[in-house]
């Protein structure tokens, strides 16, 4: 099953942060996204280009929504022309499959507009 057909399970602060190894297997599915590291944090992130302001707010209320479906929150920074998207479990301080299942379906949504 590809990460754009799974669901986010529900995280608690004890869940096991994604290996390394299982983030090697994932990343192949989200090509587009880097790993960065914020405030000590391992985190997904992708800038989104749109032709103008209405275009990336139109997305960034799209991605809102994705959100709300899977009970799974990102960073959103809109801005005209581009949105970027930056995902990660809060409650680990780091990622967790529900980071590229979200990525995945991220990326779905820009294919789809």
């Amino acid at each position: 099953m590809t990460l754009q057909q799974q669901r986010c399970e529900a995280c608690r602060a004890d869940a096991p942060r994604i290996t390394e190894d299982e983030a090697r297997e994932l990343r192949p599915q989200i090509p587009d996204w880097k790993q960065v590291e914020e405030d000590g944090e391992e985190k997904l992130q992708r800038q989104f280009k749109f032709a103008n302001f209405a275009e990336a707010l139109a997305f960034t209320n799209r991605v809102g929504d994705l959100a709300e479906d899977e009970g799974h929150h990102p960073a959103l920074l809109t801005e005209y022309g581009k949105v970027t998207v930056t995902w990660w479990t809060h409650k680990i301080g780091g990622l967790h499959r529900n980071d590229f299942i979200c990525a995945a379906k991220t990326d779905a949504l820009f294919e789809e507009r």
